[in-house]
């Protein structure tokens, strides 16, 4: 076991990954000789050669169409897509080609290639630097999408990904890139699958389900609801597509209530295919409607307000308090 950021969790799963497989490629904006602006990629480049860890032009589109034909090939290739933001040129690559070969040819042609992006707010960036395009992904057949939301994860994930024949958009939260704790380099048959929910707090009162940067904002805001006698159980969804269905049914059934959390607006979110699945599995065992708590639908607002448009401790609580009809903002009564 090691301690190690995220972000270095990551570096150490590529770098497992490059060992074990000679056909694992790394590709991007910047990642060879200075390691990413994240410096997820330092190192690689000098110990594996720019063959393997290749710098490309500033061209998302050139980039994923490039690795669609070294997967064609038979080749791993990883692309970081440099910020959340600059996804979008290559989107047409992505979900028109991407997505669909292994379907468009009756599976003769396989595509294994790993899209990293670093998503999210909470670093004061400008615009095109914060965005949560996640549900753009999971809405599209073909696809894997996942986030890590800790140092374990991180490692783990990323080898299963790269190791994955199905192509897998990897979410990193990058705020948490800092964020510090145990590692187990070794991946054995007890880690869970790529597409597994994770417990990460116990609870009997209310379900609180997320994802990247905001689970350890949920396990905080559990604390805080205990304080007030009510019990969280927070669950880390891990994969957005497809989605573990079976692990939040089986809490929701016994909490009878429902809170869904994410940076990404409201409307047409993950969130909201949450809500209405959960609805229709436990209807019978609902003690009040699912609630959400996202970023607000409007583009992302500028850094001095990104406080005010991110989910925190406080309209986590909220949400809690309006499911077991507690006085909350919008109540204004006790309940």
């Amino acid at each position: 076991m090691s301690s190690m950021t995220l972000s270095r969790a990551i570096n150490s799963g590529l770098r497992r990954a490059l060992e074990d497989d000679p056909k694992v490629l790394l590709m991007g904006e910047d990642i060879g000789t200075l390691g990413g602006v994240f410096r997820v990629t330092d190192g690689l480049q000098k110990d594996f050669g720019a063959h393997r860890v290749m710098d490309t032009p500033l061209a998302e589109a050139g980039i994923i169409g490039t690795a669609v034909g070294l997967a064609y090939r038979g080749y791993r290739p990883v692309c970081e897509i440099q910020f959340d933001g600059f996804i979008y040129p290559g989107f047409d690559q992505i979900i028109t080609q991407v997505a669909k070969l292994h379907y468009r040819t009756g599976g003769a042609v396989k595509m294994p290639l790993t899209i990293r992006v670093p998503f999210g707010g909470g670093i004061g960036a400008v615009e095109h630097h914060s965005e949560s395009p996640e549900a753009y992904f999971a809405h599209t057949a073909g696809l894997r999408v996942v986030s890590c939301s800790n140092p374990q994860d991180a490692h783990t994930m990323i080898r299963q990904a790269v190791a994955c024949d199905d192509p897998v958009m990897f979410f990193e939260p990058k705020r948490r890139y800092w964020t510090k704790g145990e590692v187990d380099e070794e991946i054995t048959g007890q880690t869970p699958s790529i597409d597994s929910a994770a417990i990460v707090a116990a609870g009997d009162d209310v379900t609180l389900v997320t994802y990247g940067p905001l689970v350890a904002t949920a396990r905080d805001a559990a604390i805080a609801a205990s304080d007030e006698g009510v019990s969280v159980e927070v669950i880390d969804l891990r994969s957005l597509s497809p989605i573990d269905f079976a692990t939040v049914e089986a809490s929701v059934r016994k909490t009878g209530r429902l809170v869904v959390t994410h940076e990404a607006s409201q409307f047409g979110g993950i969130g909201a295919e949450i809500a209405a699945s959960i609805t229709r599995r436990c209807f019978y065992y609902l003690e009040a409607a699912p609630e959400r708590v996202t970023g607000f639908d409007v583009p992302y607002p500028a850094a001095e307000l990104e406080d005010h448009h991110l989910p925190d401790l406080d309209r986590m609580l909220d949400a809690v308090d309006r499911v077991m009809d507690r006085h909350n903002s919008l109540s204004g009564r006790e309940g």
